[in-house]
């Protein structure tokens, strides 16, 4: 895409910007400005928008100390050239090949219009001018025009949208048509109802001093994501696109990014109560949903974090911000432009990260995490804030949709997801997959994220980017986790993130305590087509008692052969062949197998750790073959041996770790395990006749 670049001075300044809509900056200053004439310098002709934005701010620092008036316009004009030259320059890098030295050469040599923009003694600039007369506007019908790029605005708060995706937004309002959508979207920027920005970040123009690299305003990934190729849109032989995430629409760096204006920094309002209000105020959003007391406990705790936070009377704490960006944004005391966590830029895959203004749920699996979040997600929808649900995978989305629209029937609800059909609905409470975070900016007050610990979200930093930039600056983030990473736990140990545990199942029975079974590796006796003498007992124990079992393995080459192995001995377990099978992630029959399991059709599952999470079988044992693998983290080994006991009706499910040694991370399995059943009789969240076992 490309834009145009200006500056323009009234007699006391220059104000530089880019516009992608000429015509709609022209005949707004014509227009809001009858007082006074205006001078503008222009290209002639449209930049890529990436070189026009940084040529603006490069731009910018060169006029911001110089005098404005008829007799500087012409040194302005070659400062313009000049910025245009150093911006090519600064996109097309120190590499740049013969073309690209032949761009930035032309560049050297834009041609440059002087106009004069304003109503004046009758005088309009021209293009100002044609777009008034084409609109058939008037002086007195600009306020039409404003209320309906205020409108565009709206459609947009909270929103992070590529120009195609902004212009499908704007379809689904009144305006139906790409160039009407454009007009909107930059008589909004003008007005401070809408940020455009180029969707990757260009490299800055000026000294080495002052330099930047790419980075994507979408994902915010850096150079080290980008990849160069000719672009047809804005004509240059080098244009970045960002790879990183380019399933959701190209973020190129011609590419325009539409953006909600940025949220006044206030808190959700709350009536004013007393200190013993204050206190009693978790208990009456808490009475109706019928949770047990380990849960309504940790609610408890997470409803105050929020009342302390999102109701205070100032922030606690708020993400590091920046000056606005003064060439595309009108200039307003107080405004700014936020930048989620600074720090985070410059994050890699493997290294820890903490939210800022968080709390931590850290529940057991089969705790009831559903039930715990309803009461947060009503203390901010009663304040008449927004709240986000995101998780990891499309299955959970779908499967909690119906849950929360019957907890929250009065509220208006999104459900957001790849092919989702409300994927341009503004909504008081979302439901997401993590990649559609990418969508959001600064749109969320409370912002809560199930599984953080989980594929695709554990060890990416991008995913951790949207999270951040898709609350609001004085929102809140919670976190939902059985296993939070170790640097979280860790955190928690010092003190420096709060939290609430909560150490035992809805039932009120205690975690069944993975023991170890030795034995050999398994390609020994997988190769000679003997199971274990032990194995074999265990498995047909589990059998009789009528239990179904997962037999989880390290790798996907494991499953057929161990499926065969099983097969060949099950008139010894006393079932049929066919009740035995195996699935992993490149099976395609994975669904139906993982169905049939439900369905009590299979009686042993043999899987990697793709049904580590999310199954859930009434009466269920777990066998972990080769725990001692570094496969099996003490994460991985936790939710796994979660598969077990989480019925009422059988709450002491097996877990056995098949292995030839006990590693480090079976014991810190065993041993966080171990420490929530301890944690759950000590504050006596157990059954009596459970503790007494």
């Amino acid at each position: 895409m490309k834009a145009i670049l200006y500056a323009m001075t009234m007699g006391k300044g220059w104000e530089v910007r880019w516009t992608v809509a000429w015509e709609v900056d022209a005949g707004y200053w014509s227009l809001a400005r009858e007082d006074s004439t205006a001078i503008a310098i222009r290209t002639k002709a449209s930049l890529p928008l990436g070189i026009a934005e940084s040529a603006a701010a490069w731009l910018t620092e060169r006029l911001r100390a110089k005098a404005a008036g008829a007799a500087e316009v012409e040194e302005a004009a070659c400062e313009m050239k000049r910025a245009i030259g150093m911006a090519w320059e600064a996109a097309c890098g120190a590499a740049a090949d013969e073309e690209a030295q032949r761009e930035i050469r032309a560049a050297q040599e834009w041609p440059i219009e002087t106009e004069r923009l304003g109503r004046r003694e009758g005088r309009g600039g021209a293009a100002g001018e044609a777009w008034v007369a084409a609109e058939g506007l008037e002086a007195g019908k600009l306020e039409a025009m404003a209320k309906a790029a205020r409108q565009a605005g709206e459609c947009l708060r909270g929103r992070s949208l590529l120009r195609e995706e902004a212009t499908a937004l704007l379809a689904e309002s009144s305006l139906r048509e790409e160039p009407e959508a454009l007009r909107a979207l930059q008589l909004a920027a003008l007005l401070g109802a809408a940020r455009l920005r180029a969707a990757v970040q260009p490299a800055a123009a000026g000294s080495a001093r002052r330099s930047r690299a790419l980075r994507c305003r979408r994902c915010g990934s850096g150079e080290e994501r980008m990849r160069r190729t000719r672009c047809a849109s804005c004509g240059r032989s080098g244009c970045a696109v960002c790879e990183a995430c380019a399933t959701l629409g190209r973020s190129r760096e011609c590419g325009l990014l539409a953006l909600g204006a940025a949220p006044r920094e206030q808190l959700l309002l709350a009536p004013p109560v007393s200190a013993e209000q204050q206190d009693a105020a978790p208990d009456a959003v808490l009475d109706r949903w019928g949770l047990s007391p380990a849960q309504r406990s940790a609610s408890t705790d997470a409803v105050r974090f929020l009342r302390e936070n999102a109701f205070a009377a100032a922030p606690a704490r708020l993400p590091e911000t920046r000056p606005v960006e003064r060439h595309n944004v009108p200039s307003r005391p107080g405004q700014h432009f936020l930048s989620p966590l600074r720090k985070l830029l410059t994050l890699r895959a493997g290294q820890p990260f903490t939210f800022d203004r968080s709390f931590l749920l850290w529940a057991v699996t089969g705790a009831g995490k559903t039930e715990m979040i309803f009461p947060l997600l009503e203390t901010v929808l009663r304040a008449g804030g927004r709240a986000l649900v995101a998780t990891p995978r499309r299955d959970v989305v779908l499967e909690l949709a119906p849950r929360l629209a019957k907890a929250f029937p009065n509220d208006s609800m999104a459900v957001l997801y790849g092919g989702s059909e409300d994927r341009w609905r503004n909504a008081g409470l979302t439901l997401a997959t993590t990649h559609q975070l990418f969508r959001f900016q600064e749109a969320f007050d409370l912002v809560l994220i199930d599984e953080l610990d989980a594929f695709p979200y554990h060890n990416d930093p991008l995913l951790h980017f949207a999270a951040v930039k898709a609350r609001k600056p004085a929102g809140a983030t919670v976190l939902l986790s059985a296993t939070p990473p170790p640097a979280l736990q860790r955190a928690v140990r010092r003190g420096s993130q709060p939290c609430a545990r909560v150490p035992v199942r809805y039932h009120r029975h205690p975690l069944p305590v993975p023991r170890r079974l030795g034995m050999p590796p398994m390609k020994r006796w997988v190769r000679k087509g003997h199971l274990p003498p032990a194995l074999a007992k265990a498995i047909v124990r589990s059998v009789e008692r009528g239990a179904q079992l997962f037999l989880f393995v390290p790798y996907i080459k494991h499953v057929a052969p161990l499926v065969e192995l099983l097969r060949r001995h099950a008139d010894e377990f006393g079932l049929a062949p066919e009740a035995i099978d195996g699935t992993s992630s490149v099976d395609e029959a994975r669904a139906l197998k993982v169905s049939a399991f439900r369905a009590a059709e299979l009686r042993i599952l043999v899987t990697t750790t793709i049904l580590e999470r999310g199954v859930t079988i009434p009466r269920s044992d777990v066998f972990i073959l080769e725990a001692e693998q570094a496969q099996f983290d003490e994460a991985a080994l936790v939710q796994m041996a979660g598969r077990a006991g989480r019925s009422a009706d059988d709450p002491h499910g097996k877990v056995i770790f098949c292995s030839s040694y006990l590693s480090q991370s079976q014991r810190g399995a065993i041993g966080q395990i171990t420490a929530m059943n301890r944690l759950a009789r000590k504050k006596g969240f157990m059954l009596k006749e459970a503790t007494a076992r």
